[in-house]
């Protein structure tokens, strides 16, 4: 029979370190029955008879995130025969909250107090024997990136398991407190197991939802309940869950005043630089500057340097005169020739020429992920965010969107409210991922040569789009309500691992490559195929690119964008194939005006391009349009996952499609009418109607505060 082991612990705790040192190579991955979240276990090394499980790193086990949920479900239903506790001896304060709850659950356990190496290089004093009297369970000092105490905290925790000794709490709450749980466990006996008593009763007494719905009182103890938490709340003047979390942190405070020493020191580096980064008044001028500097190296300076090169010397010079002058020695066709030379590499060409400004953008996001900004811009966010209905965890997935959408959309799984959790994936593709990137960079340099700032101004309207959304949505019946609380550990500034970096970067970067040796790859080959077959005197063949097939559908679909600006064919058939991939749009011009042969700075691009676009703010709709719209293929399947619902689904895919029309016809009818590209007429009329709308929207009253008497057909 194998011996179960849980490791638990605070998210950033040194975890999954541990998991890895203890089973080495003899572990596997999946998912959690009926969700998302990633559920890995496996062999301690040395004991074919102990499964490790890494439970999903969490904060507490009331249910609020999806992963407190899974965690808390183990522990309860699955009971594993014992717990290794990773607190993080550096933020033991906020760590131990957690601990308070483990120990409550009547099995035994075992704490590993983690990165004590970095607790005696600060100076700082734990005294382990008094703290694990005073929590009545062992404590073993370990430091899981050395692989030190690692086994020890395993080879206990299994002569735990084997003794069947549970861990009994030893933390008291004040006296109406305890006096409470002793009268709600009256009311349990011989409801719940002796073991489990003291773990009802608190989340009874926090009246959390999925305890009553198992326990499923009767009316007469109902009453009794409630009669006992709310006399508790009234002489303690607070709900019972803040309750239950001052009475934690009060027992927390006394016992590291017992059995921790602090060096006394002033104010860190990371305190320091914070005062500046996350101040009220600077903190979104200085995110600005940030982006500002990544987005000109990266598209408008060092990144144009390396594609241009890219484009000109090595597909331009080098790729494409080579293979065609092969295909032409060994006798290819002449469709076959501009198949591959035109077609694949031109149109693939086109995308991977964009490539060095993607590596280099993934490299500096990195960095500013690695060193620690990128959690403060969260936490500056959920100020902002919330006053617009959306939690700073929107703000996460968002931040992750940036590389691609599919991930983002994932990481909405940590979002614990569902309405908070849909709107997020609505919106979290709003922000440009990096396929987006050479769309930008393209029409940028082709069309605003000298204004460097046309990148982060279209990240900032990603951004400004999500909280226009945000506001709309949250006025809704279905979109209600106040955001989820965001929590988040700020870690300490640190220099990025050069290897660390590497390694963000290539993975996003790797993901854009491959798409465009797959996807990429067919649908410039279809592109081809399509631009230069048609029928012509009443045959199919060859054929001139405005009489082909692609220029058919393309002017079929072309009015639909009329009103947007860019109603020609070849701006239409570009436009739809980023459906497929984003990176298609790009593609599909490389394939009809051949930048896989020039570079995007070339005047004579730029004269090919200028025929899609008739004034500047038209070829600013197009961008906003491709950056707003539904995403790619991919994207919208991770939007079918995490939703589970076909309605919801095609809900969300019709809201950011109308949204971009709307927005980009906005920017190309009443822009147009500001530089004098257009009169005024019938455009303009609709575009300010438009507008009217949006303001309508955004400044109504939200749903909850409408007249109870206002008929249904009335709101949202």
């Amino acid at each position: 029979m194998s011996i179960k082991i849980a490791l638990a612990g605070n998210p950033n705790c040194g975890k999954t370190t541990m998991f890895n040192d203890l089973t080495g190579s003899s572990q596997y991955v999946g998912n959690w029955p009926g969700v998302t979240v990633e559920k890995k276990e496996g062999k301690l090394k040395g004991h074919k008879d102990v499964v490790i499980t890494d439970l999903p790193g969490i904060y507490s086990l009331s249910p609020y995130t999806l992963e407190e949920v899974v965690s808390r479900n183990y522990l309860i239903n699955e009971r594993p025969d014992a717990i290794i506790n990773l607190v993080d001896g550096t933020n033991l304060e906020r760590n131990l909250y957690l601990t308070t709850q483990i120990l409550e659950l009547g099995i035994p356990v075992i704490i590993a107090l983690n990165m004590m190496d970095l607790v005696e290089k600060s100076g700082d004093k734990i005294d382990v024997k008094k703290l694990g009297a005073a929590l009545g369970c062992e404590v073993v000092e370990t430091s899981a990136l050395k692989g030190k105490g690692s086994m020890e905290a395993a080879e206990k925790a299994i002569r735990l398991a084997a003794a069947n000794k549970a861990s009994a709490p030893r933390h008291e709450f004040g006296k109406p407190v305890e006096e409470a749980l002793q009268a709600i466990a009256d009311l349990n006996e011989g409801i719940v197991k002796q073991e489990h008593t003291r773990w009802y009763a608190v989340k009874m007494f926090e009246r959390d939802e999925k305890v009553m719905e198992e326990i499923r009182l009767d009316q007469t103890a109902q009453d009794k309940l409630e009669t006992i938490i709310s006399s508790v709340e009234q002489e303690l003047n607070d709900d019972s869950e803040s309750i239950i979390t001052n009475e934690r942190y009060d027992y927390i405070t006394n016992l590291m005043k017992k059995c921790v020493h602090k060096q006394r020191r002033g104010m860190t580096a990371s305190d320091k630089i914070d005062r500046v980064v996350t101040n009220r008044f600077l903190a979104l001028p200085i995110f600005f500057v940030v982006m500002c500097i990544v987005y000109f190296v990266s598209v408008s300076w060092l990144g144009t340097i390396v594609t241009d090169w890219t484009n000109d010397t090595f597909f331009g010079e080098w790729i494409q005169p080579a293979v065609g002058t092969w295909l032409e020695s060994v006798g290819a066709a002449s469709w076959l020739n501009g198949l591959i030379v035109d077609g694949i590499i031109g149109g693939v060409g086109a995308v991977l020429g964009f490539v060095p400004q993607m590596l280099i953008l993934f490299f500096f996001l990195s960095i500013l992920e690695d060193c620690g900004y990128m959690a403060r811009v969260a936490f500056i966010m959920d100020r902002i965010f919330r006053k617009f209905g959306l939690s700073g965890k929107s703000f996460i997935p968002m931040l992750i969107s940036s590389g691609c959408g599919v991930p983002g959309i994932m990481a909405t799984k940590t979002i614990e409210n569902e309405k908070d959790r849909r709107m997020t994936i609505m919106t979290t593709t709003f922000i440009p991922c990096g396929a987006k990137l050479p769309i930008i960079a393209l029409i940028g340099a082709a069309m605003f040569p000298q204004f460097t700032l046309m990148g982060p101004l279209l990240y900032f309207l990603g951004v400004i789009t999500v909280v226009i959304s945000g506001i709309i949505l949250k006025k809704t019946k279905l979109f209600a309500g106040d955001p989820a609380p965001f929590v988040m550990e700020l870690p300490q500034y640190h220099i990025p691992s050069a290897k660390g970096v590497w390694i963000h970067m290539w993975e996003r970067g790797k993901a854009f490559i491959i798409k465009a040796g797959t996807v990429i790859f067919v649908a410039c080959g279809v592109i081809w195929f399509l631009s230069n077959f048609g029928f012509s005197d009443g045959g199919f063949g060859m054929v001139e690119e405005s009489a082909s097939l692609l220029a058919v559908i393309g002017s079929f679909l072309a009015p639909l964008f009329a009103p947007l600006g860019f109603g020609n064919w070849q701006a239409a058939v570009a436009t739809v194939s980023g459906l497929v991939a984003k990176e298609n749009v790009v593609g599909t011009l490389g394939v009809l005006f051949g930048l896989g042969e020039v570079s995007e700075t070339d005047p004579g691009l730029l004269a090919q391009i200028s025929l899609m676009f008739p004034h500047a703010m038209a070829a600013v709709s197009f961008l906003a349009f491709n950056l707003l719209c539904a995403p790619c293929f991919a994207a919208i399947g991770a939007i079918k996952r995490e939703m589970a619902s076909a309605k919801w689904t095609w809900f969300a895919i019709g809201y950011q499609t109308i949204l971009a029309y709307a927005i980009a016809l906005m920017i190309n009818q009443l822009g147009g009418l500001i530089l004098g590209a257009y009169s005024f007429g019938a455009g303009t009329v609709f575009a300010i109607l438009v507008l009217i709308g949006f303001l309508y929207l955004i400044f109504r009253p939200a749903a909850k505060q409408r007249k109870a008497g206002a008929p249904a057909g009335a709101r949202a």
